[in-house]
């Protein structure tokens, strides 16, 4: 069986439907016969821009607060760098908070 993922993206409410088509078209999300599978759960984000940060949102040297969503996906591991590469590509910010897990199936 082919090994499965679990990609988890951090992103502004703004950006969010242009983070999950990217995702979608670039075949994450995919369950059974059902695509562009996600799950959202919002937040807030925090974060301080250090010295060299180009923020997209934000100040360097100040805190600041953003409304985002937390969005979860399956990728197959065949299609998970051009996953990856479609978030980063689509994500406003300049370091997009983005983790990978493994799916153990059983």
């Amino acid at each position: 069986m082919e090994k499965q993922y679990k990609i988890v993206i951090y992103v502004p409410e703004s950006a969010a439907d242009k983070v999950r088509e990217a995702m979608g078209n670039a075949g994450a999300g995919v369950i059974g016969n059902y695509t562009f599978c996600t799950f959202t759960m919002k937040g807030m984000g925090r974060f301080k821009p250090g010295e060299g940060a180009n923020p997209t949102i934000g100040e360097v040297g100040k805190m600041e607060e953003v409304e985002e969503e937390r969005i979860e996906t399956v990728c197959h591991g065949d299609r998970l760098k051009a996953v990856i590469a479609a978030i980063k590509d689509a994500h406003p910010y300049e370091e997009p908070a983005l983790d990978v897990y493994p799916i153990e199936i059983i």
